[in-house]
C-alpha cells in the first residue's frame, strides 16, 4: 500500500508529519496516553538531544508504562531514555512541576491499550475533557494538541462528540482546529485531531 500512497498511508504516520513539523531538539513534550511507547518513541527521537529535550510519558495502566519502559530501553540511547519521565496516572491530572505555557506538543491516543489490552478498560469523555482542558494551559504558543480518536465503539464515539464539542466553541483568534477523517474507508476508522495555540506576535 505504501508504494500507492506515499504521502500518508494511516492516521499516525499522518499524525507523525504533523509533530515532526512542530517539535525541534530541546522541546518539552507529553505523551498523555503512552500505551505500548510508539509514539512515546517517535517524541523522544524529535526533542531529546546532549542539549536538552524533556519527554513525559503517562498512562493510568502499570502495564502501559511498563511496555513503554522497556520499548523505549531497546531503542533509545541510554542519554535519552534518561530524559524521559514515567508517570503512572490517569491522563486528566499533569505533574505538578510542569508549568503554564511550557509544553510544545501534548500526544493522545485514546481508546484502550493496543496489542491484546482489555477493551473495558478505556479512556472516557470525562477524564478526556478534564485533560484537554489542563493542557491547553500547559502548551507554550505556537504549541499543539494531538488527539487520535477512536469512533468505532460506544465510549470512543461519545468520547469524540465530546471533544468535538468542546473544540468547535474555541475562538479561532486564539485556537487553530482540524479534524480529519477517512472518507473512503471503514465508518470505525480513527480520527484525529488537531489543536494548536496562536504564536503570539
Amino acid at each position: 500500500m505504501r508504494a500507492q500512497f506515499p504521502l500518508f498511508n494511516s492516521h499516525l504516520e499522518l499524525a507523525h508529519l504533523y509533530w515532526e513539523k512542530l517539535v525541534h531538539k530541546g522541546d518539552l513534550v507529553i505523551d498523555a496516553t503512552c500505551g505500548n511507547g510508539q509514539d512515546t518513541l517517535i517524541l523522544a527521537q524529535l526533542c531529546a538531544d546532549l542539549k536538552g529535550g524533556l519527554i513525559y510519558a503517562l498512562d493510568i495502566l502499570p502495564r502501559a508504562i511498563e511496555l513503554t519502559q522497556k520499548y523505549l530501553h531497546e531503542k533509545l540511547p541510554s542519554v535519552h531514555f534518561q530524559q524521559v519521565r514515567f508517570i503512572l496516572g490517569c491522563h486528566s491530572t499533569f505533574p505538578e512541576e510542569i508549568s503554564p505555557e511550557s509544553v510544545k506538543l501534548i500526544t493522545y491516543n485514546l481508546g484502550y491499550l493496543p496489542g491484546g489490552g482489555d477493551k473495558t478498560l478505556t479512556t472516557t469523555a470525562k477524564t478526556t475533557l478534564e485533560s484537554i482542558k489542563k493542557a491547553m494551559l500547559l502548551l507554550q504558543p505556537g504549541g499543539a494538541i494531538s488527539i487520535t480518536l477512536y469512533p468505532g465503539h460506544p465510549e470512543g464515539q461519545c468520547e469524540e462528540q465530546s471533544v468535538l464539542s468542546l473544540v468547535e466553541k474555541l475562538n479561532p483568534l486564539e485556537w487553530s482546529c482540524s479534524h480529519h477523517q477517512w472518507i473512503n474507508r471503514h465508518k470505525k476508522s480513527p480520527h484525529l485531531l488537531f489543536i494548536q495555540k496562536r504564536l503570539v506576535i
